[in-house]
């Protein structure tokens, strides 16, 4: 009698611990690839958000679920709750005025404990790349991203895919201990404004093993960006890795702790770079920024800090930057660059740049004018190790 018990007790505890699904089939998706599915698998979420069994799953059949624009919103009483999506593809609206006066096809807000699963998803964003008018206007937040991660916590996302967005492929804001795994993003080189994974105000993220193709940074960090570690990244084409840009907006937050090592980049417009705005409305800080072990291929100016970048021309270039970057380290870059200006260290008149190290550089120029150099302003690194191009040979600090 007492064996008994006990196995109806352990029995007990064990399905008290199991999942609780949601199939969004049994909310009513369809997954032709032409229904409009949004609504059953909101649903679908919307209970598994509110489930008391503390760990949920929406469960997303392989298929092709045209959606959008979507949102899955927290809080959730779930402790823990994963949409399931292997073998599942997203497709958006390819009409833009469909969004209306939203700024995200896909939106993930105000949720702890989310595990991200598979899924592709397709922004179909050939119409907009063609109505992008960033470069008369300099405004860029007139078309949808593709996912928004706002207010997330303690989150996985693995295994997804985005392609083509109208605008942004992600945009991380506000979240604290997200790691993304495995993601793929698509776009081709033209595709204006589609950086690749943008981060801003948020503490914790973890990128690692990323393959991204776009026409823009493949990763970028805005203001407020801390303890960021981006590891096993491969980029190109697009603009490369960047930190900023940074001091074009009142009060913005400080940059802190970035660390980019392990990464491939080849044919970008840059390499690795931190550029701020001249002439920043208030004073800025951007320090202990590293990047290691990076291979350069064919890329145009594979190490870059730029402290008068002015895009569209829509600042005034003369007056300096007031963000003060520092604790910066360039270390075993190599490979090869598309200028003859390899490594260029512009710095603020303003603001000089303080702790630049450069360590174990060696990078070829691929043209035929002469060999690689370097230019730098404002700033006297640590030169450690190989160096070529020999640094900051037309200094003028």
């Amino acid at each position: 009698m007492k064996a008994t018990c006990f196995w109806m007790l352990t029995a007990i505890l064990v399905v008290g611990n199991q999942a609780a699904d949601f199939n969004v089939k049994k909310y009513g998706a369809k997954a032709d690839g032409k229904s409009d599915d949004s609504k059953a698998i909101e649903n679908a979420w919307k209970d598994a958000c509110k489930s008391t069994n503390g760990m949920s799953n929406v469960v997303i059949p392989k298929g092709s679920y045209m959606v959008g624009p979507i949102k899955f919103q927290g809080p959730c009483i779930s402790h823990q709750i994963t949409i399931q999506a292997d073998q599942v593809k997203f497709v958006a609206p390819s009409d833009p005025s469909k969004f209306k006066s939203q700024n995200a096809w896909v939106v993930f807000q105000n949720i702890n404990g989310l595990n991200l699963i598979g899924a592709s998803f397709d922004g179909q964003g050939e119409i907009a790349w063609s109505i992008n008018d960033c470069a008369k206007t300099g405004k860029c937040n007139s078309l949808p991203i593709n996912l928004s991660f706002n207010k997330i916590t303690n989150s996985v996302i693995r295994g997804i895919t985005s392609l083509d967005s109208k605008l942004f492929h992600m945009n991380v804001l506000n979240c604290k201990n997200v790691t993304f795994q495995h993601t793929t993003i698509r776009a081709p080189d033209e595709s204006l404004n589609t950086d690749g994974i943008h981060i801003g105000r948020s503490n914790g993220v973890n990128i690692t093993d990323a393959d991204i193709k776009t026409g823009d940074d493949c990763v970028s960090l805005g203001d407020g960006s801390q303890q960021v570690n981006i590891e096993k990244v491969t980029c190109g084409p697009g603009h490369g890795i960047a930190i900023g840009s940074l001091g074009k907006y009142n009060k913005e937050e400080p940059v802190i702790g970035i660390r980019v090592k392990n990464c491939t980049i080849s044919n970008t417009m840059n390499g690795v770079r931190i550029k701020t705005w001249p002439a920043s409305p208030s004073a800025g800080i951007a320090r202990d920024l590293h990047f290691d072990n990076i291979l350069m291929n064919n890329v145009s100016t594979p190490i870059l800090i730029d402290q008068k970048y002015c895009p569209y021309n829509q600042c005034k270039a003369e007056i300096p930057s007031r963000v003060k970057i520092s604790n910066v380290s360039f270390k075993n870059i190599r490979g090869t660059s598309a200028n003859r200006v390899a490594v260029k260290l512009a710095c603020s008149e303003g603001n000089p740049c303080q702790s630049v190290e450069l360590s174990n550089i060696n990078l070829a120029y691929t043209g035929n004018n002469g060999t690689a150099t370097s230019e730098c302003a404002n700033v006297k690194p640590k030169l450690i190790g190989h160096l070529f191009p020999p640094a900051c040979q037309l200094s003028s600090t």
